[in-house]
């Protein structure tokens, strides 16, 4: 069994989600906004790990309710200890880590806020508010060319990996997609498509990352198209992360 074989999206609080999977004898989560939807999904069955991906409150508030009632480890990053939850496993860029028989990669995606990791296994990453469903996370604590170069780290990796993210912002992201490359087909093709899962109250996350290669503006900025409508064209495409970055805090 794969993760993605057990991964299950729980919604938490107004728009935020979790995410629990299995893999061998472990059960773990990703993100604990809040306890009590966790402990609903879990029915009973043990928890033994928490991966945290940063310190944000919408992302933390439920970790001591949840390591009460579960006992589960928390792992988090260690340059971000001082802001998490209290950390059994801390954690640092380039390490692997094994959950059952899954391995992780831990990269920093630092931009969104500064220490913020992503869990990549083999088939799903776990993003937290770096990479997000045709977004990525504004940026409260790091700069643009950080922000770029986070999300660069995703450019080799397998179309058909899911994108596990933090938040329901699809449909306004892609809005603020659509208004940059209004004739986007693949664009429209998701925009109806996410418009059919939140109409059914299904989840929009995970998504893929080829889906995000071809709708995401903060993976095009080497794109003709985005450059053009950045007014970016002459310029790096850290510039036009940027100027899009700009564009969409005050879209």
């Amino acid at each position: 069994m794969t993760i993605r074989d057990s991964l299950t999206t729980i919604p938490c609080l107004s728009d935020n989600y979790a995410f629990l999977f299995e893999s061998g004898d472990r059960r773990a989560v990703v993100d604990v906004p809040e306890a009590g939807p966790i402990l609903a999904a879990l029915d009973g069955r043990p928890l033994t790990d928490i991966l945290l991906t940063h310190h944000h409150w919408d992302h933390v508030d439920g970790v001591a309710d949840l390591v009460a009632a579960t006992g589960a480890k928390v792992w988090g990053a260690a340059a971000d200890a001082h802001r998490l939850p209290p950390l059994d496993h801390a954690l640092a860029p380039g390490d692997v880590i094994e959950i059952g028989t899954a391995r992780a990669g831990i990269i920093d995606v630092s931009g969104h806020t500064i220490g913020h990791i992503a869990f990549l296994f083999d088939d799903v990453a776990f993003t937290g508010d770096s990479l997000m469903a045709a977004g990525c996370g504004r940026l409260f604590e790091g700069t643009p060319e950080q922000m770029h170069a986070s999300l660069a780290q995703f450019a080799d990796l397998p179309d058909d990996m899911l994108i596990a993210s933090g938040h329901e912002y699809t449909t306004s992201n892609l809005a603020f997609a659509r208004s940059l490359e209004p004739g986007n087909p693949a664009l429209i093709s998701r925009q109806t498509e996410t418009e059919r899962l939140r109409s059914e109250g299904e989840p929009s996350v995970p998504s893929t990352l080829g889906l995000e290669r071809h709708t995401n503006p903060f993976l095009r900025a080497h794109d003709p198209a985005l450059k053009a409508a950045t007014g970016t064209i002459e310029q790096s495409d850290t510039d036009t992360f940027a100027a899009a970055r700009r564009a969409k805090d005050a879209f």
